[in-house]
């Protein structure tokens, strides 16, 4: 497989994309160290499969800005209602404007039941593999894809539940179409196994 000649990094710590506070991190990452889950295909979102890991070429420090997300157990699905957030420099409305800092949203889970009826997203849009999430007064919007669904935890902590995916094409924040997550819990045996190999 060739390898593009693309080079990539990711910058720990970032909040104010305006105003770099100077102690952000970033770490390159080689091209051949970016793993796409193999069954994903740009061509059909709803297929799922929405996924990839990145190996960082050193390791982060750890810091007030920057701590590591903890993962659900294999197979953990929230309740409808759930209360998690997303984070990201998403636009703030359908064509609107990117913020310069980071945004936080509180979008509960719409439950996989509730979120395949027909005049929600429908059973051929939303796999058992996602999570619907918000699709009330908040949601994901473009520039946010790739961005955490965190989750608080019963002990106090978070876990990244979610990796957002994709919105509708009504809108961001369309009635009865929540934004829709990769679900974290359903890509566990994989992670562990690419994490594991590389």
């Amino acid at each position: 497989m060739a390898h593009s000649s693309l080079t990539y990094e990711v910058v720990l710590g970032a909040h104010d994309l305006a105003v770099p506070m100077g102690t952000e991190q970033r770490i390159p990452v080689r091209s051949e160290d970016i793993f796409v889950h193999p069954k994903w295909s740009s061509f059909c979102v709803a297929c799922g499969n929405d996924i990839a890991l990145l190996k960082l070429s050193r390791g982060a420090v750890l810091q007030r800005g920057v701590q590591s997300g903890r993962l659900p157990p294999a197979g953990d699905v929230l309740p409808d209602e759930y209360p998690c957030y997303l984070s990201g420099w998403g636009r703030l409305s359908t064509g609107g404007p990117l913020p310069d800092t980071l945004q936080q949203a509180l979008l509960p889970v719409v439950a996989h039941e509730r979120c395949t009826q027909p005049d929600w997203w429908g059973a051929l849009a939303v796999r058992s593999t996602m999570i619907c999430a918000g699709g009330g007064e908040q949601s994901g919007c473009n520039g946010d894809s790739g961005g955490p669904l965190n989750c608080p935890t019963a002990d106090g902590g978070w876990e990244v539940h979610g990796v957002a995916s994709f919105v509708s094409s009504l809108g961001c924040n369309a009635p009865k179409k929540p934004t829709v997550f990769t679900r974290v819990s359903a890509f566990k045996d994989w992670i562990n196994e690419i994490m594991s190999s590389n």
